[in-house]
């Protein structure tokens, strides 16, 4: 027979960490640098992915 290996359960903490600060609008911002120009509609754009939820935001130059 094999080991009996247990598993730690999460702590409700390490579940929700960093998650409550984005949902109170406090995101942390960080531009992707992969996409610098929309090809539909032809200008350049700045493209920002919060680090912590992973959410964008796109802004027009």
């Amino acid at each position: 027979m094999g080991d009996v290996i247990k598993f730690k359960k999460p702590s409700p903490f390490d579940k929700h960490k960093g998650k409550t600060l984005c949902r109170s609008g406090f995101h942390k911002w960080e531009v992707v640098k992969e996409k610098q120009f929309d090809v539909k509609q032809g200008k350049l754009v700045t493209i920002y992915k919060c680090s912590r939820c992973g959410e964008q935001k796109v802004e027009l130059k």
